[in-house]
């Protein structure tokens, strides 16, 4: 086995134990890296001398006894979305092209301070307005998206460029591409990971989360990067768990809801056959499984768009201004779009998205989680604008992903994702387990247990 082969976890312990050092681990990622990503495209700018460097001070580190987590030495990427002190940070787009920022956002220095060796910055469809990120193809198949806005990390994980990499999620921007690309997504609780230094998309749905080969090492990453920063305003000041305590605790006892509404009301009949033996397969483990009526379904999407639509709007208004020319059509046209959109209108999908999170809130009175579809469909095709349904509806492909999503953002719930099989195409499938707030260890300890029980996340494109 390759270094570059190695989860997060596997790595860490033989850095941990001197069986492995981060220079060989971090030659072998680059060299992975070098070799795949002209195909793949995961990669806005990789960090080839700064991660050597990186590497060489954890080497010295760890010799002198100083070693300081599972993070120590281990590649990780970041979205282009967050600041890195002296690289480009362009959010995929020109209009940012020469942007070099002076600090690194909260959650680069959360890394760094873990000993991290950042190899690179990740592609993201444009300021993450988006579930395609063109620039990027999915590595199960070349002619197929790797989901998004947080395409680039989903596709880098999935080839295994990087043992981890950060995304951010505010329609469901973690949890699409790690469905797609057959890896798992963690957004954590809104406010429970510091957005400093993190372009905006929607301030009051933005999140940031791991993605990762295994729901272990997204918990290692959770443990650094999760906690209050008085520098963002949407953190809370609450105790941060060790998030792979009770990873191995199993599923009796627990209660998980299954929704007799909305999430399986459009699917593709291969990745409901797949969620629902994923769901099956819980409950042998010793679930119980409850049938839950989601409140309040057909406000989901109107609330997600009428809050996402003129926060981005707002966030852009003054470069749309001076440098409208430089976006993408796709997404210049919502920019301008959300403009026109009018202040009650905002105000009132705000009242509505309160209306959701307490019916959420009564739901959970009697259930530890929610087990659900990622995504309704697999990875759409490169250029493919819709899914034709059996009915002869046609889905936009970004209502269809954010239709499953959009709940986790609105209620700002923590959301799970994790591969649960793949359809008859070798394309990945997700399930989605969604928790209480900041109840990340028992999302994690639900999808540990059917990780563990499977052998779906040991497959490889």
């Amino acid at each position: 086995m390759e270094p570059y082969e190695l989860r997060l976890s596997e790595a860490a312990e033989r850095i941990r134990s001197r069986e492995l050092s981060p220079v060989e681990l971090t030659d072998s990622v680059l060299g992975r890296i070098e070799a795949l990503d002209e195909r793949v495209g995961a990669f806005a700018a990789v960090m080839g001398d700064r991660a050597v460097g990186a590497a060489r001070a954890a080497e010295q580190e760890i010799a002198g006894g100083r070693y300081r987590g599972p993070l120590h030495g281990v590649c990780i990427a970041v979205k282009d979305l967050l600041d890195t002190a002296g690289v480009p940070t362009t959010s995929s787009s020109r209009t940012r092209a020469d942007n070099v920022p002076a600090a690194n956002a909260a959650v680069v220095d959360h890394l760094e301070a873990a000993g991290a060796v950042i190899v690179g910055k990740t592609h993201t469809h444009e300021f993450a307005y988006g579930v395609i990120t063109p620039t990027t193809r999915n590595p199960w198949d070349l002619d197929r998206i790797p989901g998004g806005s947080s395409g680039g990390s989903g596709a880098a994980v999935a080839a295994r460029m990087c043992q981890g990499a950060i995304g951010t999620d505010t329609g469901g921007s973690v949890r699409i591409p790690a469905a797609v690309c057959g890896t798992v997504g963690l957004k954590p609780t809104y406010g429970r990971v510091s957005r400093r230094g993190t372009a905006s998309l929607s301030w009051s749905l933005d999140h940031i989360g791991p993605l990762t080969g295994s729901v272990r090492d997204a918990a290692l990453m959770m443990d650094v990067i999760a906690g209050y920063d008085r520098a963002d305003p949407a953190t809370r000041d609450v105790p941060v768990p060790r998030h792979g305590e009770g990873l191995s605790a199993g599923v009796e006892n627990l209660v998980l809801g299954v929704p007799r509404n909305y999430f399986f009301d459009r699917i593709d009949p291969e990745v409901e056959a797949a969620v629902r033996a994923a769901i099956g397969r819980l409950e042998d483990l010793g679930a119980e499984l409850r049938e839950v009526d989601l409140p309040h379904p057909e406000l989901y999407m109107p609330a997600e768009f009428g809050i996402l639509v003129p926060e981005a709007s707002a966030y852009h208004q003054e470069t749309l201004r001076k440098l409208g020319d430089l976006y993408t059509e796709d997404v210049r046209m919502f920019l301008e779009a959300g403009e026109l959109m009018l202040a009650t209108d905002y105000i009132r999908a705000q009242r509505v998205r309160t209306l959701i999170q307490q019916g959420w809130r009564d739901m959970f009175a009697g259930i530890d989680a929610v087990l659900a579809p990622t995504l309704p469909a697999v990875a759409a095709r490169a250029g493919e604008l819709a899914f034709t349904w059996p009915d002869g509806v046609e889905e936009p492909v970004i209502n269809c992903y954010v239709r499953t999503s959009a709940p986790g953002n609105l209620t700002g719930l923590p959301a799970l994702s994790v591969p649960c099989g793949f359809n008859s195409e070798g394309l990945p499938i997700g399930l989605q387990i969604i928790g209480r707030p900041f109840a990340e260890p028992t999302v994690l300890r639900i999808g540990a247990a059917y990780e563990t029980a499977t052998d779906w996340s040991d497959r490889h494109p």
